[in-house]
């Protein structure tokens, strides 16, 4: 089985606490608090490796964890930061939550390195806490904790053009004649375990990546043989080029192999199977005396009323196999050039943040304090110093009913908001 997808368990570092301590030095017997901070846990990063291709090392290995900061000392000494754990993947690799299947980040295009997990922020030591009313605090801020989570590697090749068909129709010597890939070729089924990968170069027309999907068979949408995993394959393809075998050469009927892959296609994605498609009607060295009944006129007169047009072709002579890339290539330009990326639908940050976790808000003299592991949660995994990061604080805020506490408490405009290391003024 080729490892084009894996289940791990990953988790990242947990913030250090912060320190309790007092200076304590020859004449100074009652010094101010001077616990240190925590050091930051480490991040959870995945990056594209272009010497990569399969998913084979999370095989062997299903369990990353990054490491926990350093707690901090005395003297304000600031605990060390962790390292980061970086796990490289092929390109064209989707990162989704296990139990949802929704996804996390595509690597695919432009994303070339993301953060999955954030380590935890390292605790402030009590030298922050000193106020006029209290001078030796005794409390320090724990480190954020540990983010970990389940998730399905799944590895979806990028090309634009996919051959799709039943095993042993010739997708193998198609690709093999019209780009520099190499596949396996031999006459039995299954010959394809891998999908390939090869790019077309045409003169005075643009090139264009071609992959071999290996062959599909029926009750393949429903996971029968290798379905699932060849059909993810054709996740990113722009268009088909759906290959049969027109001389019947193994007793199959090319129209009726037509209509059960797209039935297969259909019933994996609907809006997989709307995307153009084009027929090569492959092994045609191999027709003979046909009398009335030409497998040719019987696919143009099936398909192409339907705008689907039939090339017939021979991989094995390289009859006919120039115009229908000249053809593919000319359909392509129609199509939008940007490549089929998978849009971000869970955010790791957010999902926890917003578990039902307890927070509270007292007034402490002019002062309203809000308190809470949601608090800590919020602030440990939230840039407020980007804009983006704000409008999420801000919403935050709202949506889990801190600011009607802050009203209900008769907070008003101009008045101070403390969360833990974070002060600010409060504006409607």
């Amino acid at each position: 089985m080729f490892a084009d997808r894996a289940k791990i368990f990953i988790r990242s570092g947990k913030g250090g606490d912060g320190h309790v301590s007092f200076r304590r030095e020859l004449y100074v017997p009652n010094g101010g608090p001077d616990g240190g901070d925590g050091g930051r846990g480490g991040d959870v990063i995945f990056e594209v490796d272009e010497g990569l291709n399969t998913l084979q090392d999370f095989r062997h290995q299903r369990k990353f964890a990054a490491k926990d900061g350093e707690p901090g000392g005395k003297r304000r000494c600031h605990g060390k930061d962790a390292e980061d754990i970086v796990l490289r993947v092929p390109e064209g690799t989707v990162i989704k939550e296990a139990e949802s299947g929704k996804v996390i980040a595509d690597m695919s295009g432009e994303n070339r390195r993301q953060i999955i997990l954030k380590g935890g922020k390292g605790g402030l030591g009590n030298q922050h806490f000193a106020t006029a009313v209290m001078q030796i605090p005794k409390y320090a801020q724990p480190g954020q904790p540990s983010r970990e989570l389940w998730v399905n590697l799944e590895l979806k090749v990028i090309a634009d053009v996919g051959l799709v068909g039943f095993p042993n129709v010739g997708k193998s010597t198609l690709l093999s004649r019209v780009t520099n890939a190499q596949p396996k070729i031999a006459n039995y089924h299954f010959t394809t375990l891998n999908p390939n990968l090869g790019v077309v170069d045409l003169d005075g027309a643009k090139g264009f990546v071609m992959a071999d999907i290996p062959g599909l068979i029926e009750g393949a949408s429903e996971g029968v043989g290798l379905g699932h995993e060849f059909l993810r394959h054709i996740e990113r393809t722009k268009m088909f080029i759906h290959v049969v075998d027109a001389a019947g050469s193994e007793g199959r009927d090319p129209v009726e192999d037509i209509y059960k892959i797209n039935t297969e296609l259909e019933a994996y994605n609907p809006e997989i199977a709307k995307r153009p498609q084009v027929i090569a009607a492959n092994k045609t060295d191999l027709i003979y005396d046909v009398g009335d009944s030409n497998p040719l006129d019987r696919l143009k007169a099936e398909f192409e009323p339907k705008g689907i047009p039939v090339f017939p072709i021979s991989g094995a002579t390289g009859t006919g196999i120039r115009e229908l890339l000249y053809y593919v290539s000319g359909e392509l330009k129609k199509l939008p050039d940007k490549p089929v990326i998978f849009e971000q639908e869970y955010f790791p940050e957010e999902e926890l943040i917003y578990q039902d976790l307890p927070f509270t808000v007292e007034k402490e003299g002019e002062i309203y304090v809000v308190e809470g592991p949601k608090i800590e949660k919020m602030l440990g995994y939230t840039n407020l110093d980007s804009e983006k990061g704000f409008a999420f604080f801000q919403k935050f805020l709202k949506d889990t009913g801190i600011l009607a506490e802050l009203e209900d408490a008769g907070i008003e405009e101009g008045d101070t908001v403390r969360m833990y290391g974070l002060q600010f003024d409060y504006y409607k």
